[in-house]
């Protein structure tokens, strides 16, 4: 590795759901079309990464239950530690960091300005990915909580560009007023790219961004995350076989609380494991390949979860 030269880093950010992991895999294509090698860190708020199949063939760090931000900060560091002995035998052009949808972008931040990620590691760009479809729900004093608006308040001001994803769910008209209320409540001016299923110029998001900065801390900082108080995941393992439209039922009526939800399911009839990914009460399956030996698995993410709540709403898909 040349010393001498500092590896480019882009941070995704974004609340839960917003399309980050979707944005990532169209950067890692950009690297590979154009032949540069990638690392990956990937950061989890349980304890099971059910997205790790996503990044075959990929230098991936994984980091769980956390959100790179208070305790975790330790933990960032290590791999970073462990980043930068690796290098030295197989080099990288690019690193990518995926947070949780909880995370704060300022504390991953603060790590790669540290010393001595700063001598070899240059922070690119804070990309921060919002749904369009969800966001003026969220934003709303009566459908969300102060510490959603909160977090995504930090995660707008810390983002060098704003990935504004699944344009294609809102009326024009609409979609004006929320870039609208973006840059009112922003009050600055800051880049704003629209997109649809995560498809943003590569140009746009590979673009050097942030040319110099503060490390000392922001008035974001004075309460210390209190935005991780009621934020948890639920795990639901041993699950039965289900019908594919009963299960798609099943989430798109979970508690509104439920912000985020994947896994792994097996589908009846299929024969076959899937991946599935839920958000904006919108669900996808992905063949999973059996060599993958996964089991299925239900994460769910959300505000102030009932585990007894939602196991008795499991019961429905079993009958």
């Amino acid at each position: 590795m040349n010393s001498s030269k500092k590896i480019p880093v882009y941070v995704l950010s974004g609340f839960l759901g917003s399309g980050k992991t979707t944005v990532l895999l169209n950067m890692l294509k950009h690297c590979k079309n154009k032949g540069l090698q990638p690392g990956i860190i990937l950061n989890e708020i349980g304890k099971t990464n059910v997205e790790g199949h996503l990044f075959e063939n990929q230098k991936v760090f994984e980091l769980l239950d956390g959100c790179i931000c208070c305790t975790i900060q330790d933990d960032l560091k290590e791999t970073m530690n462990e980043l930068i002995i690796e290098m030295e035998q197989s080099p990288l052009d690019v690193l990518l960091i995926e947070g949780t949808g909880v995370a704060n972008p300022m504390e991953i931040q603060e790590v790669l300005l540290s010393h001595p990620y700063n001598e070899q590691f240059d922070l690119m760009s804070i990309i921060t990915v919002l749904d369009a479809s969800h966001y003026l729900e969220y934003q709303s004093i009566f459908s969300s909580s102060t510490e959603v608006r909160n977090l995504m308040h930090e995660q707008m001001i810390c983002g060098s560009l704003l990935v504004l994803n699944k344009t294609d769910l809102v009326p024009s008209n609409q979609l004006a007023k929320i870039k609208q209320k973006i840059t009112k409540k922003l009050q600055q001016e800051k880049t704003i790219v629209e997109c649809f299923f995560g498809k943003v110029d590569a140009e746009l998001l590979f673009e050097k961004r942030i040319h110099s900065f503060s490390i000392g801390k922001t008035s974001l900082d004075s309460d210390h995350h209190p935005h991780h108080s009621s934020l948890q995941a639920l795990k639901l393992e041993d699950l039965p076989v289900v019908q594919k439209k009963e299960f798609e039922q099943w989430l798109k009526h979970l508690p509104a609380n439920v912000l985020r939800g994947k896994g792994f399911i097996e589908i009846e009839g299929l024969h076959q494991l899937y991946s599935f990914q839920y958000a904006s009460r919108r669900v996808t399956f992905t063949p999973v390949p059996a060599t993958l030996n996964r089991k299925p698995v239900i994460i769910l993410i959300g505000m102030g979860l009932s585990l007894e709540q939602i196991k008795d709403h499991l019961k429905l898909v079993k009958q």
